[in-house]
């Protein structure tokens, strides 16, 4: 973003964009958590993240206000302003990947509180491993202003969907084949679909950095397009 003649607002402006980061550090550690536990079991570290997700939420609070504080103040125009939407609307997703992840650690604790008998052999981690890291890609092209990578990003959004396929498939031949696991495999299915609504989480806040950057909202416009005329 461009300098100012108040440095002050460069500051305000600095201090929102690092606390997003933050705000998406914490996210990602909430991920790595829930995944850990739902492979181990540990119930503690499942409890952390479901503890955790109020820190996220007044994460969300706190820059929104302070967005809404800057814009009613500074009265911002073009790329500034551009920022502090992109800003809002990141810490949305933000927060949307948080829940995402305390469901997984709720569905995880239900799961492992349970008796193992009738479990589908099922394992998730490959597929979160991937959202993590969009959601962490994201992140690195929203502190860079890095286009091409927040495309990288948008584009990889359909490997994580074709695996939620797949795990989709997969369950309901389970549950097909021995009505007894149907129990155990729903709780998967919702953990597969959290999973796959973090990779979209991520993908939204790639869109929001085009937009920063570019000035040009790409939301609901095809990737094949996208890339044409804004990466030329």
């Amino acid at each position: 973003m461009s300098e100012h003649t108040s440095k002050q607002f460069d500051t305000e402006l600095e201090s929102v964009r690092s606390r997003v980061l933050q705000m998406g550090g914490l996210v990602e550690e909430q991920i790595v958590r829930a995944t850990e536990g739902l492979i181990s079991g540990d119930m503690a570290l499942l409890d952390r993240v479901i503890g955790d997700d109020h820190r996220v939420n007044a994460l969300e609070v706190e820059l929104d206000e302070a967005c809404s504080h800057i814009i009613a103040r500074r009265q911002p125009a073009a790329g500034d302003l551009r920022l502090l939407m992109t800003v809002i609307k990141t810490i949305t997703d933000l927060e949307r990947i948080g829940d995402e992840a305390e469901k997984i650690a709720r569905m995880a604790k239900l799961i492992h509180g349970a008796e193992r008998l009738h479990m589908p052999r099922m394992d998730l981690s490959h597929c979160s491993d991937r959202a993590c890291a969009m959601l962490r890609q994201a992140l690195d092209a929203f502190a860079r202003l890095d286009v091409s990578e927040a495309m990288r990003v948008v584009k990889q959004d359909r490997a994580v969907d074709d695996e939620f396929r797949a795990v989709m498939r997969q369950l309901i031949t389970f549950m097909m084949e021995d009505p007894r696991c149907i129990s155990r495999s729903l709780e998967i299915l919702f953990i597969a679909k959290a999973i796959e609504r973090i990779g979209d989480h991520a993908k939204n806040m790639s869109e929001y950095v085009v937009y920063l950057v570019k000035g040009r909202d790409v939301r609901h416009t095809a990737i094949e397009d996208v890339e044409k005329e804004i990466l030329g």
